[in-house]
């Protein structure tokens, strides 16, 4: 199984959407738009995924 990293090019925060939308094969945009509309159980969740998950540490 792949590791999940932070996305290094497609970011606007954290990397966060770029690497769920990557990891499920859809568009970061859905992703960024899923997080914004379902509230507060998806910041927590997004807050947790920034914190957990390692930088891809590739240069941009």
């Amino acid at each position: 199984m792949q590791k999940l990293k932070k996305s290094s090019k497609d970011r606007v925060l954290r990397g966060v959407c770029g690497v769920v939308a990557e990891f499920f094969g859809i568009s970061s945009t859905i992703i960024r738009l899923i997080f914004f509309f379902t509230g507060s159980i998806s910041f927590i969740v997004y807050l947790f995924l920034a914190v957990t998950l390692e930088n891809d540490n590739k240069l941009y």
